[in-house]
């Protein structure tokens, strides 16, 4: 069968991720937060989504202050993240590092009690995709948080790891025996390692078995499952019935071969998103969720490493800013909607069950929709469904996506709506050429899983608390701004 999902390990920006963990032989659940959306959930209804849910860790992909205020005595551990774009300054001046840590790590211990535990140099910065832009600058800027951390006197308190995607490592044999990393990133791959184990640190990995299905046509799907029926694959005495296992222990066989078979790895993203593509769905992301958790709650490792690791699932919500060049699945990852919702139910084991945020407030109830008097062939029509899809998230209409079913009126009706929603129903948002209408019905079809949103009320929360999302930042020119670059896409698919 070959290793096909080693090639396509993409990166998950900005993500949000849940982990999965095993603390003191009792089962708890952690999440990543991220916070690349429009309409974000206010910290503090997260952080008690979090809790309602026994969620006691989180990772944040960088040091955003509200999300650490809110996570202040908590009781819920941290991860905060450095993003790829500080590598190099952070790398090349212990003064920056050091910077960094006060401000992003010491005062929000000492001033808001928040647990920090670890910090996430980068984010898969030996990414193929990236042409090594970063190779020469993580283990620097390791180093330097290391000597930052001791400096601020939290080196045994808080440690170093750096988030690396699966791609680094490869197996020439096809199978995980023969596991070993690049041998363009060999040198630097061994330094990290043999850094992080001196201080203690774990390693952190990014598996992604909807890739591997998603990349290859071929690829059997039943394998991407943790109670599939594939034919095994048979590597020695060793008979692996998953994509998971078999791609975490070739990173084993890797560092085994390289004299670290004991080192302590973090599975840093694992998921299955719900919309976006045909094998993007409600159904296979329960049923992977689902076994991923079985697994943990059985406390099931693999069959070179039987003691399961640290997982951290991706993600906890949905982000509709996300970049979609990976594909249009990257927005709809979360485990809840983008409100905090449920997409669908999970068994948390101990007879607990996933429960949904509380105390969301939203705007009205009423939707921009298509005119029965519109004309599909005005002129006018295609332009305007152009740029509602431009500046709002219509990944829902892509091919095999929940909303792909519409008719072309339909289609218009869903972006129009994306568009009014995004720019919080203002007035003006709702005027596409004489060819739109406000409506107090709600379009969403009677069948399937098509569904016209309501977005959150940033400001109605925003009189109890404030956000550091980009929208409360920057407004809706900047949601506006950061949405054109993922348009054409979606625009593709909307006449076809």
């Amino acid at each position: 069968m070959g290793f096909h999902f080693q090639r396509c390990f993409s990166t998950c920006f900005f993500l949000a991720f849940c982990i999965l963990s095993l603390t003191k032989g009792t089962l708890g659940f952690a999440c990543n937060w991220g916070t690349i959306t429009t309409h974000p959930l206010p910290p503090q209804i997260l952080v008690k989504l979090m809790r309602d849910n026994g969620i006691n860790k989180v990772k944040l992909f960088e040091a955003d202050p509200m999300a650490l205020k809110a996570l202040g005595n908590s009781g819920i551990q941290v991860m905060v993240g450095i993003p790829n774009n500080l590598l190099d300054s952070i790398g090349s001046n212990v003064n920056a590092a050091i910077a960094w840590v006060d401000q992003n790590v010491s005062t929000f211990i000492s001033k808001n009690g928040v647990d920090i535990r670890y910090v996430a140099v980068g984010n898969e910065a030996f990414l193929k995709t990236y042409n090594g832009r970063f190779v020469q600058s993580t283990f620097p800027a390791i180093k330097n948080i290391q000597a930052a951390l001791i400096k601020a006197g939290l080196g045994r308190q808080v440690k170093v790891t750096t988030p690396l995607n699966a791609d680094v490592y490869q197996s020439d044999t096809g199978l995980p025996s023969g596991g070993n990393f690049r041998p363009d990133i060999q040198n630097q791959m061994m330094s990290i390692i043999k850094f992080l184990s001196q201080n203690n640190g774990p390693l952190t990995f990014n598996i992604y078995p909807f890739l591997s299905l998603d990349a290859d046509p071929n690829f059997p799907k039943e394998f991407a499952f943790f109670d599939g029926s594939a034919s095994p694959l048979v590597d020695g005495s060793i008979s692996y019935t998953n994509v998971f296992d078999a791609n975490f222990d070739t990173l084993i066989s890797a560092l085994e071969k390289n004299g670290f078979g004991s080192m302590n790895v973090i599975i840093g993203e694992v998921g299955w998103p719900t919309d976006g593509n045909s094998n993007a769905n409600i159904k296979s992301a329960q049923r992977f969720n689902q076994g991923l958790i079985n697994r943990i709650v059985k406390k099931q490792g693999t069959p070179k490493r039987p003691t399961p690791p640290e997982i951290y699932m991706f993600s906890l919500l949905d982000e509709d800013l996300k970049s979609i060049d990976p594909g249009p699945f990257e927005r709809h990852w979360g485990i809840f909607n983008f409100d905090g919702s449920m997409k669908y139910p999970l068994n948390l084991g101990g007879g607990k069950s996933l429960v949904g945020a509380k105390g969301v407030r939203y705007l009205t109830k009423q939707w921009c929709v298509v005119s029965s008097q519109a004309n599909v062939m005005d002129p006018s029509f295609a332009q305007s469904v152009s740029k509602a899809c431009t500046y709002a998230d219509c990944t829902s209409l892509a091919p095999g996506s929940s909303c792909s079913g519409l008719d072309t009126k339909g289609n218009a009706s869903y972006a129009f709506n994306m568009y009014y929603q995004t720019a919080d129903q203002r007035k003006d948002s709702c005027n596409f050429s004489g060819l739109s209408v406000i409506t107090n019905i709600d379009p969403s079809p009677s069948q399937g899983r098509c569904h016209f949103e309501i977005m959150i009320d940033i400001g109605k929360h925003e009189t109890k608390s404030t956000t550091s999302s980009a929208a409360t930042k920057f407004g809706f020119e900047y949601i506006m701004f950061m949405l054109v670059s993922s348009f054409n896409i979606i625009n593709l698919f909307l006449f076809i």
